[in-house]
């Protein structure tokens, strides 16, 4: 549900994808970090790794939060506050066409949602004389606006302040309403370039697809949107190889002396509940981030603790199979696994149509991490282990029966 949370508060699509991906790379060696944890046979490196990810679920929070309110907003991708109406431009937010703020210039005819049937959610003005505009002079710098779409709908040009706004072309942006059936709620994002006063004119053109009937055009409404979060995204990644350098040069020179004894104890099921403490630091901290910057290090701290918790439940589990019955067992996991992944996302989207945002839904998965905990410290490992060879036992003398 991560890149869904990203996209809500702001962040662009790039990266999301990147943390997305940085997570799945940088789980690698830390699921092999983490293995080792439990190992007797490492002492050396067991008290070192432990130093490491104790080291980041200090540092990385307390790096990503400093980081994300301190730092140039522009470079760590903070929230700006919302646009502000002027005297005389709107600000932030929804503005339907029968809103004072937007102008109809020309032969348009408005028509309510109830008359226009299934599919429409708003208000809608219809136009097909090339040369009618509609305009919205607002204070901000993305608008988004909803369309119709149809078998004889044409092109309508977007200018920004009497100019053409470009596209990834650098051509002058244009959108067509063509389709071969009439469908509502399209949207297309319009970049003003800049924050400030800006006019929005869409204007209907005489060109049209060549199997289009019509140069019609219908408008839903235009919304201001939020402050584009801006942040620098090689200063960032950066920022977060120097965390992780101190704190490999903090686990090497102090690993030994200072956690030597707590990496002596971190059998397999204590390092598994090591890593769901991880996991609750992870919500908290999503149910508080702001920034771009804060992404990136909770993405690396979930990198830290995805792949290792999944290795570490499945090599306690493997120790408490008998081995004949590998299959079987290891067959009853995977199908539990997969019927409960639906419960995080049944619980985030309940929580989202309760409070009406994601952020408690990112806080309520805190509650997974909490009961899995307390049944781990229920699960008796060595009368486990025991039952598992007696088992294996008997089924060695029933084959040799």
């Amino acid at each position: 549900m991560a890149a869904i949370y990203g996209a809500e508060l702001g962040f662009g699509m790039t990266e999301l994808i990147l943390a997305l991906l940085l997570v799945q790379f940088v789980g690698i060696p830390f699921t092999l970090m983490f293995g080792s944890i439990p190992a007797a046979g490492h002492e050396r490196r067991r008290a070192t790794f432990v130093a490491f990810v104790i080291f980041n679920l200090v540092a990385l929070p307390l790096a990503g939060i400093l980081g994300g309110r301190v730092l140039a907003s522009d470079l760590v991708g903070r929230s700006r506050p919302d646009f502000a109406a002027t005297a005389t431009a709107v600000g932030q937010g929804e503005y339907g066409v029968t809103n004072a703020a937007v102008g109809l210039d020309g032969a348009w005819g408005v028509q309510s949602r109830d008359d226009l049937g299934r599919g429409a959610n708003t208000d809608y003005a219809f136009t097909a004389a090339p040369g009618d505009e509609i305009t919205l002079l607002f204070n901000g710098r993305e608008v988004e606006a909803t369309y119709a779409r149809g078998p004889d709908y044409g092109v309508f040009a977007v200018l920004v302040d009497g100019q053409d706004v470009l596209d990834e072309d650098d051509e002058p942006l244009t959108v067509d309403g063509y389709n071969a059936a009439l469908r509502y709620e399209e949207r297309v994002t319009i970049d003003a370039g800049a924050d400030g006063e800006h006019l929005l004119t869409l204007v209907v053109t005489a060109e049209r697809d060549r199997e289009s009937t019509g140069t019609a055009m219908g408008i839903g409404g235009l919304e201001v949107l939020p402050p584009v979060r801006e942040s620098n995204l090689g200063a960032i990644l950066g920022m977060l190889l120097a965390v992780e350098t101190v704190g490999a040069l903090f686990a090497l020179a102090v690993g030994r002396p200072l956690f030597g004894r707590l990496a002596v104890r971190l059998d397999t099921k204590r390092t598994l509940l090591l890593a769901l403490c991880l996991y609750v630091v992870v919500a908290i901290w999503g149910f508080l981030l702001d920034a771009v910057m804060e992404f990136w290090f909770l993405a690396w701290m979930v990198a830290i603790v995805q792949g290792a918790s999944q290795a570490l439940s499945r090599s306690l589990y493997a120790g408490m199979c008998p081995a004949p019955l590998s299959g079987e067992f290891f067959g009853f996991f995977s199908i539990m696994e997969k019927f409960s992944s639906f419960f995080g996302p049944l619980l985030f989207a309940a929580a989202i149509a309760i409070f009406g945002s994601s952020r408690p839904a990112v806080l309520s998965v805190i509650i997974f991490f909490v009961v899995g905990g307390w049944l781990l410290t229920r699960v008796d490992v060595e009368e486990g282990r025991r039952t598992a060879r007696e088992a294996e036992q008997a089924l060695a003398g029933e084959v040799e029966g």
